[in-house]
């Protein structure tokens, strides 16, 4: 495994602590009281709700992507494109490390 490849294994999983760290507090936080005197207290937690679900939903595609990296990382496929088969950039590592794709099929998929 290169050098460059464990430092990128070592960095996605920090990331996946950090990211299963903040689903857990923002899960403990949530208020499901079962006393609600107000249609404004039911609609507080309807929108409570609301915003967790989306930011839960944001976090478990990124966890699944970081997953993913992981898994290309041990079976020795990390940094190849998905999409042509050529080495992914470092440079693209360095700021996306569960990046799939190489930057010119990254570019192809934007026009």
């Amino acid at each position: 495994m290169k050098k460059e490849y464990k430092e990128m294994e070592e960095k996605l999983r920090r990331e996946k602590a950090e990211i299963e760290e903040e689903l857990a507090k923002l899960k403990t936080t949530l208020d499901f009281g079962d006393e609600t005197d107000h249609e404004e207290e039911e609609s507080d937690e309807s929108e409570e709700i609301g915003n967790y679900l989306g930011i839960k939903k944001s976090q478990d595609a990124r966890l699944n992507q970081i997953n993913h990296a992981l898994e290309k990382i041990a079976d020795g496929s990390y940094g190849v494109c998905e999409k042509c088969g050529k080495s992914i950039e470092q440079k693209i590592l360095d700021i996306d490390p569960e990046s799939l794709l190489c930057k010119a099929c990254k570019q192809k998929g934007r026009n």
